[in-house]
């Protein structure tokens, strides 16, 4: 065989093993006595991919807890700290924000400390959120949320509008919230124009329609990082949320977690997960 022809086998067997690993992911199991969660990890976050599959795969996740669970908003587990010592607990993976991933229902995020002693907004080493999140009527997002309150307190504080205060505060205490939203949602004209200021905001229409469905917590959008989600076991979740919780939101009794890392092709993922991913 000359030397040429042993390039361009050389060359071929390359793109060929290259090829191959391209077709394959990481699907990642998390068991507990609720059930089994599958997921799979974005190539678009890949610190917090690469850093989730290395713990993993060491079993250091395995035997930590869902140690702070808020029904209605997520599930949160991985304090690797509170099973080892001498841990670099003040490390951090830097934020990896990608517009197109967002908190819907089975995100895995990951956690991190304020704003206040964390600009940058950068992750916890080991720590991990799984969303479960509540529906939203399209209204509802349509509107800056946070802007709003702020604003349709001052509003209603103001001595003219001291009978708009008190019919909101009747609606609302009577316990008929359909009524009293549409009662406050109609006020964005008016508060737009005593302040100046513009109250509505725009969603891409997947993700409109993601969270007015399946729910999720779009409040922490662009600020925790979003790296994977749950295809197989959104049941799982609810289970977890539903448990009993005390001081710090802790589960009145500990929910263990196994974590289980697999190599699989990707047709696979799909055909068996329903996953698609992104065109290259």
């Amino acid at each position: 065989m000359n030397i040429k022809l042993k390039y361009l086998l050389l060359i071929s067997f390359i793109i060929l093993g290259n090829s191959c690993s391209n077709n394959k992911d990481y699907l990642v199991t998390i068991e507990t006595k609720f059930g089994d969660m599958k997921l799979i990890l974005f190539d678009e976050t890949p610190k917090h991919k690469s850093n989730f599959i290395k713990l993993a795969k060491s079993g250091r996740y395995d035997s930590t807890i869902f140690h702070r669970v808020i029904k209605g908003f997520m599930v949160q587990g991985g304090d690797i700290d509170t099973k080892e010592e001498n841990n670099p607990s003040d490390e951090t993976i830097p934020a990896e924000f990608v517009p197109k991933y967002y908190h819907k229902k089975g995100a895995l995020a990951a956690a991190r400390q304020g704003d206040q002693v964390n600009p940058k907004k950068a992750s916890s080493w080991c720590q991990f959120y799984i969303v479960q999140g509540d529906q939203f009527s399209k209204e509802q997002l349509s509107v800056d949320q946070d802007k709003f309150s702020i604003k349709l307190r001052n509003y209603i504080g103001l001595e003219k509008n001291a009978s708009l205060k008190e019919e909101l505060l009747n609606l609302y205490n009577s316990g008929d919230k359909e009524t009293y939203q549409e009662k406050v949602y109609s006020l964005i004209p008016e508060i737009e124009a005593e302040y100046n200021v513009v109250l509505t905001k725009d969603y891409p229409a997947e993700r409109l329609n993601d969270y007015s469905t399946i729910g999720g917590a779009p409040h922490l959008d662009d600020q925790y990082t979003v790296f994977g989600m749950v295809v197989e076991g959104l049941e799982v979740i609810d289970a977890i949320a539903d448990q009993p919780t005390g001081p710090g939101d802790k589960p009145a009794e500990d929910i263990v977690m196994k974590v289980k890392v697999e190599e699989m092709n990707k047709k696979k993922i799909t055909k068996e997960y329903g996953y698609r991913y992104p065109e290259s």
